[in-house]
């Protein structure tokens, strides 16, 4: 119990000291031990790595994920050292609402098809979202978090011990210059000694641990790398996706693809090729559109034509005729079928096909 009496006593007389000492410092009535202009140069440069490393992070999570409620959420299960719930995210959402619409309007329509296609593309968006997500966490914020939350702050600790020290050294020098007796300035010199050797190792440990943050720029810059990595992949994954998206919707009526263009009549295919003697117009996106007369032509003759697949197409039901871009089939016109289909013939195998997905050949 003495001895704890003791210690307690010893420790309050060093923060009193070190307190009267700093408020010293602060009215310019005591003089400060200055650290060299290399170990002032190796604090301020982690200082400033601490604050854009936190500004980087913070950012890089509002990017990765805009919900504010979503971030908190996540933050929540991590400290609890959970996982968070897997949740659909805003373009796998997209992609399912237009899934279900354009099944429910009929995949054999334009609209409906278009729709499903366009679905199929915001679900594939929705996956490589969530495998950049995954990716920068891993190999790019984690590094990040770990430094503010493990090597700054031993930083910081041993920083703050060199303050502490630097205190009672100047305190020591303080008392030195005021001692009077022989047998007082004796003490005080011993102990100027023992504060002196005690500043200059704590010097050195914090500096050998300043020195290691150009190590971590080092490792921060590869972890840059693999962000900017993982971002590439990611916005050539979406435009892929895109491209293959507008091919597919650029054999679809050109009404379907006017915003302007809100009559409900039968829509002229724009992927149909130009009969001979037929005149041909281009639409706004650069798209070839045929003249109405050579579908118009085919349906009202008993005789049959070649054409092109353009892109690929399952059957919905056993009426229709499964198609193969780039193939080459027959396709002919029955009387009281639909405007928007043909029935093809490819060898034994017969059904309707929709016009939009061929190419008449002369």
């Amino acid at each position: 119990m003495d001895f704890n009496m003791k210690k307690l006593a010893a420790d309050a007389g060093t923060f009193l000291s070190r307190a009267v000492q700093f408020t010293e410092e602060k009215l310019g009535q005591a003089e400060k031990t200055e650290l060299d202009a290399h170990l002032e140069n190796l604090l301020s440069k982690a200082e400033c790595t601490k604050i854009w490393t936190e500004k980087i992070m913070k950012q890089t999570e509002v990017l990765l994920q805009p919900n504010p409620n979503a971030r908190i959420e996540e933050f929540v299960y991590e400290k609890l050292d959970r996982k968070a719930p897997s949740r659909i995210n805003n373009p796998e959402l997209l992609g399912q609402y237009m899934i279900d619409a354009g099944t429910e309007f009929g995949p054999g329509t334009a609209y409906g098809n278009a729709l499903i296609k366009c679905g199929e593309t915001q679900k594939r968006i929705g996956t490589a979202d969530r495998e950049l997500i995954q990716t920068s966490a891993l190999n790019f914020l984690t590094p990040l978090r770990n430094f503010i939350e493990g090597d700054y702050k031993t930083i910081a600790k041993e920083r703050k011990l060199l303050q502490n020290k630097r205190l009672d050294l100047d305190a020591a020098k303080t008392r030195l210059k005021k001692a009077k007796a022989a047998e007082t300035r004796s003490s005080s010199e011993q102990e100027l000694r023992i504060t002196q050797s005690e500043f200059d190792r704590q010097a050195e440990i914090t500096r050998l641990l300043l020195e290691g943050i150009s190590s971590t720029h080092a490792h921060h810059l590869r972890c840059l790398n693999d962000f900017v990595e993982a971002q590439m992949t990611y916005y050539a994954q979406c435009y892929q996706y895109m491209l293959d998206l507008q091919k597919q919707l650029g054999s679809f009526p050109s009404s379907y693809l006017s915003n302007n263009n809100q009559t409900s009549g039968t829509p002229v295919p724009s992927s149909l090729a130009n009969a001979v003697g037929s005149p041909a117009v281009a639409s706004t996106s650069g798209i070839v559109i045929t003249s109405p007369s050579n579908l118009n032509d085919l349906k009202e003759s008993s005789g049959s034509r070649k054409a092109r697949v353009l892109y690929d197409y399952d059957a919905a039901n056993s009426t229709e005729l499964s198609l193969l871009a780039d193939e080459v089939i027959t396709v002919f016109s029955v009387v009281g079928m639909d405007s928007d289909w043909l029935m093809g013939e490819r060898g034994n195998q017969k059904g309707k096909v929709p016009i939009t997905y061929l190419e008449l050949l002369n």
